[in-house]
């Protein structure tokens, strides 16, 4: 005689079992299988690399999302022959599914003492950031540890971090009213920079208003567009050229092609050599504030952790990215433009 009572978990000495939308008991050990599956097609773009990864056959990896899918009664990706996407469903659930993962890395690591830092960290930030702040700490990061992986993102354009799974991205400026947590890392000092063969041909403006009768450099992604906004009150620049992100206007600048409106640091190099010069020191710009953002979690990875202590240290470390900068260069015995004094 066939015994019809159901197995319920009291009488259950493996992995706890639960009812899926159709009934059918699932053991919680697949269901986390079938979520690493999802979790690392979506992060590698690919079910056979996924395979490769997990060790498990690509024809595995389809089947687990199939049953995952099957469970969940939603249709989670969109399979086409040259990539996966998701669907709007399976946006929100890729979100928790990964949380979820970060947790149990992060309890298995507590449980085993380990200090490593595993998986994979996603990173934006903009492009002139990007080169040169945070990519020069990615290659020890990787060297320290083997187990982790980067994917950083340079982009101008504004990326929900969300939306579009990132960690963590760094960012400069005005911060948008957002869900995320911000750690301020440094300060973005702006003045207008020249090339001295620029001021050599068109001479050296004394005040803001000055600007009105030189070539000036129009960085379109600016906020306050062509008013450049001094603290004295904004001016109406003009000029011929027009570019769209930092990285244009300080090449346009060191070519001689204009005055440009840009982050101190971002000339770091020019100024201590001479090519550039910061110009109208007694009139400051406002300064902008270097931030890590990242969204809101109970419990942040460890890569993640790693690596925001990493930019931290970097950036406190930066006299560029940090209050005085300028005033430091001309303490320093340095004028803007980077001679000695008296030579």
């Amino acid at each position: 005689m066939h015994d019809d009572k159901p197995t319920t978990p009291a009488r259950h000495t493996g992995a706890p079992l639960r009812r899926d939308q159709k009934g059918s008991l699932v053991r919680q050990t697949g269901k986390l299988l079938w979520m690493q599956c999802f979790v690392r097609s979506v992060e590698t773009g690919s079910f056979s690399a996924t395979a490769r990864e997990l060790g498990i056959g690509q024809p595995n990896v389809s089947r687990h999302i199939g049953s995952l899918e099957s469970h969940l009664g939603l249709r989670l990706l969109q399979r086409t022959t040259r990539k996966l996407s998701l669907t709007i469903e399976a946006e929100r659930y890729y979100i928790e599914a990964r949380r979820a993962l970060d947790t149990i890395d992060e309890a298995e690591s507590v449980a085993r003492d380990e200090d490593e830092p595993r998986g994979l960290l996603r990173v934006s930030c903009s492009m002139v950031v990007g080169l040169l702040h945070v990519q020069p700490l990615i290659a020890p990061l990787l060297a320290k540890y083997p187990h982790l992986e980067v994917e950083l993102h340079l982009s101008d354009e504004y990326v929900d971090l969300v939306a579009e799974r990132f960690d963590l991205a760094v960012r400069v400026g005005t911060l948008k009213s957002s869900g995320l947590v911000a750690r301020q890392v440094g300060v973005s000092e702006r003045a207008v920079f020249a090339s001295t063969e620029y001021l050599e041909r068109h001479g050296e403006p004394a005040t803001p208003q000055d600007l009105m009768q030189h070539e000036c450099l129009l960085n379109t992604r600016l906020p306050t567009g062509s008013l450049w906004p001094f603290a004295g009150g904004e001016i109406n620049v003009r000029g011929r050229y027009r570019l769209n992100n930092n990285e244009a206007v300080v090449n346009a600048v060191r070519q001689g092609l204009g005055i440009g409106l840009a982050p101190a640091w971002i000339f770091e190099e020019d100024l201590r050599a001479g090519r550039v010069k910061a110009l109208l020191p007694q009139h400051p710009l406002p300064a902008g504030e270097v931030h890590l953002v990242y969204p809101e979690r109970r419990l942040i990875a460890k890569r993640t952790r790693i690596f925001m202590d990493a930019i931290d240290s970097a950036f406190a470390g930066k006299a560029a990215v940090q209050p005085g900068y300028l005033d430091s260069l001309r303490n320093a015995g340095l004028s803007p433009a980077g001679q000695k004094r008296g030579t």
